[in-house]
């Protein structure tokens, strides 16, 4: 990314300067190349691919490292049930008073002051209310002792994997894709580098077309002047003059076919290249068969097909589908084994009332009141819990033995499109080798042909110039030139291409040239 970043500020200055200074924007081959690897839209969708692969990796570790959970949470209890209802429990705690009163008459009877006498239940529980009302307390007879109003649940839990076979498994797995990415990604720069090739060399082809219809053009200009020296003379016909004008009208209009179909391929190289196809552009570089030898061409066609099995991205992605399908297998086997993990759990509960004013006796029908607080100790109970969890499926119906086996079917299914992908990549170096010897075979035949071609069109011409020859015979001469020098630029185009081609099928394909 920071390498797209600086090239595009780099594209971005240079576009300024040149409109700035109304000049083209002048690219060679590897430029072109370089800019496309950066600016190309699959190229960059697939390193997000391996960016997700990244994640998905961290993503698997993720399992095996500890695990936090926090829970929290409050009730307000608007009514609270009575917990023993419908059972005879209830009536042991409503007589506790009458156990108080009991006890009280007891202390009476024994008590050596005279004034200290036994009283009725009724008294005994008119005067405690009395007492209470004097600390200012008023309780309610019909609450529910054994409700509060506001709950708290807080916990914390942590958990440990020990083992768990389908967790390993998981990060195997997300390391293989990863690396399928990887792959995939470097087959699309191999196939952007090969198309910009193509486009460069195709737009190079018209623009060198459009010169030898210059060229032609220009012959045929200096034909017809001879040729009206000629009539002038008396030595040719006026035919002959008229014949040379309608053939350089002709060749003015393919020279302006020529040029139009220049300036769309200029286009397509500025889309293939992500920038404005409104933008001036010239291209830097000829049409021409490099000085060194493709190292196939020395090395024969069992050592490029050998190297194209081991270089190629595709047949790479290929192997590495196996060994993904393979990990997907043990995950599914890591169902026969016992997942163990540890785990400690602390709570923090409370119970906490609304009114948190507590009545305390300090006689036997003396009470005083105090505050507590919202955190007081008697309302929060603290817990923690520590144990080791074994997760163990003993008999799932024979699925994960159903699932194994559609597991090895996939691994088989992967291992046949592997072979497959090596005996495609072995076909097409065969044949870009093929095509590679024809493409050169005539560009040595068109080059010789060019130089024949154009020691005839100068004899023809020399022979019209001295009046032995006629017109049409250097017209003939003429077009034979030109058919002889754009078949010889179709066949060093046909070449360079072939030879990207058969770099691409490689696997050995480079951004530089």
């Amino acid at each position: 990314m920071i390498r797209f970043f600086f090239l595009s500020l780099f594209l971005a200055v240079l576009m300024n300067t040149v409109d700035a200074q109304d000049r083209p924007l002048v690219l060679t081959l590897d430029e072109a190349v370089q800019i496309a690897l950066e600016r190309n839209y699959a190229i960059r969708s697939a390193e997000l691919d391996v960016a997700t692969a990244d994640a998905q990796i961290s993503e698997a570790y993720g399992s095996l490292f500890p695990r936090v959970d926090l829970t929290s949470s409050y009730t307000r209890n608007l009514i609270s049930p009575n917990p023993f209802a419908g059972s005879d429990a209830g009536s042991l705690f409503s007589g506790l008073g009458s156990i108080d009163w009991l006890a009280f008459n007891e202390d009476a009877r024994t008590d050596e002051d005279p004034a200290t006498v036994p009283i009725s239940l009724q008294e005994f529980r008119d005067r405690q209310q009395a007492g209470q009302e004097a600390a200012g307390v008023v309780l309610d007879p019909n609450a529910n002792p054994f409700g509060v109003p506001n709950v708290f649940s807080n916990g914390v839990s942590l958990t440990q994997t020990i083992y768990s076979g389908s967790a390993f498994a998981a990060v195997k797995g997300a390391r293989g894709l990863r690396e399928i990415n990887e792959a995939a990604l470097e087959q699309q720069h191999d196939e952007v580098i090969h198309q910009t090739r193509q486009v460069f060399y195709g737009a190079l082809l018209a623009q060198e077309q459009v010169d030898v219809l210059e060229a032609s053009v220009a012959r045929t200009r200096e034909t017809v002047n001879e040729t009206e020296l000629l009539v002038a003379q008396g030595v040719a016909p006026k035919l002959t003059r008229l014949q040379s004008e309608v053939q350089l009208a002709n060749q003015e209009t393919q020279l302006i076919q020529a040029r139009t179909a220049a300036s769309g391929a200029r286009d397509q190289l500025l889309f293939i290249l992500g920038l404005p196809v409104d933008q001036p552009v010239m291209l830097r570089g000829e049409l021409a068969v490099p000085t060194n030898q493709p190292q196939f061409r020395i090395v024969g066609l069992l050592d490029a097909l050998a190297i194209a099995i081991d270089e190629r991205p595709d047949v790479e992605q290929a192997r590495l589908a196996i060994a993904l399908q393979e990990v997907n297998r043990g995950i599914t086997r890591a169902a026969y084994f016992p997942a163990v993990s540890a785990f400690a759990n602390y709570g923090f509960n409370g119970n906490v009332p609304s009114n948190r004013t507590v009545l305390t006796q300090t006689g036997d029908f003396e009470y005083e009141t105090s505050s507590r607080g919202f955190f007081d100790d008697s309302y929060w109970d603290p817990s923690l819990a520590v144990g080791v969890r074994l997760n163990w499926t003993i008999f799932d119906g024979f699925q994960t033995r159903r699932r194994v086996q559609q597991n090895t079917i996939e691994i088989e299914q992967a291992e046949i499109q592997y072979e497959q992908a090596k005996e495609a990549a072995k076909l097409e170096v065969a044949q870009t080798l093929r095509e590679l010897d024809g493409a050169e075979q005539r560009v040595q035949a068109q080059q010789q042909n060019v130089e024949t071609a154009n020691l005839a069109y100068d004899f023809a011409f020399e022979r019209l110039r001295n009046g032995v020859s006629t017109q049409l015979d250097v017209r003939q001469a003429s077009d034979d030139l030109d058919q002889s020098r754009l078949l010889h630029l179709q066949a060093i185009h046909d070449y360079l291409v072939a030879r990207s081609n058969l770099e691409r099928a490689t696997g050995t394909i480079s951004a530089v040239n």
